[in-house]
This record gives structure tokens, sequence and C-alpha cells, in this order.
């Protein structure tokens, strides 16, 4: 698998970020590593993720420590066109890690979602707290 064949929509402040990345690099992928907050999102980029993972802007909408509640986000009423348009202009809220494969498109909490879009996985994986997975069973 090549690296343009696994892309990480990556926080590197975030340990379940940083955990996905380890992962994937483990099972022998260097990944493309797309640091949102730095780039940011286009609705275009967002549409088609959410499209792959047959998912609605809601569903990858981060809460905490965002403002998400001020700007009425949380709201039952608020819709996807907003919810996405607040995106663009909040990279923040939109949770992760995203990573895009050719088996598909995940939010990978916990980490270890992204197994199932790998081709190859390692035997175990240790998280950065310690924590052994050991990935299929």
């Amino acid at each position: 698998m090549t690296s343009a064949a696994v892309t990480i929509f990556h926080n590197p402040a975030c340990g379940t970020s940083r955990n996905t990345l380890a992962a994937i690099r483990q099972s022998g992928v260097e990944p493309t590593v797309v640091e949102y907050l730095k780039t940011g999102w286009t609705r275009p980029q967002l549409e088609s993720l959410l499209a792959t993972m047959g998912q609605t802007p809601r569903d990858i909408m981060r809460v905490r420590g965002t403002p998400a509640e001020d700007l009425g986000l949380t709201d039952p009423a608020a819709t996807d066109d907003a919810i996405l348009d607040a995106m663009v202009a909040h990279p923040i809220l939109v949770e992760r890690p995203i990573v895009r494969t050719a088996k598909g498109v995940a939010l990978c909490r916990p980490s270890e979602r992204v197994f199932d879009l790998l081709d190859q996985v390692p035997a175990e994986f240790v998280k950065e707290d310690g924590e052994r997975v050991t990935p299929g069973h």
C-alpha cells in the first residue's frame, strides 16, 4: 500500500489521534498526514468524507473544547448546512482523527477502529498509555 492510499486528518495534540497515527505506521504504512487545524477544511472535502462514511455533520462534530454550543450547533434544530459552514470556519469542530483508505473512511475513536481500514495490522499494538490492543481478537 502506498502512503497516498492512507490519509489521516490529524491533531497532534490529541492522544487518540497520536495513537491512530502510530497504529497506521506500525502496520507498515507511512500515511499522508493532514493537520487539519493548520490546513482547515473545505466544504466539498467534508461532504465527500461524510458521504463515504455514511454520516452526517452532527455525527463528526466535536463539542468539548469547541465553540459548538456558543454557535448554537448543539441545538437539535441546527441544520447540516449550518454545521458544515461552522466546521469550515472553525476546524476544531470536526472530531478527530478521521482516516481515509481504499477500504473506506472512519472516525477512529477509539483508535483501534483504524485496523478495520488497513490491509495489514500488527499482531499487537501498544497505545501511549500502555494499553495493549490485539487487533481482530
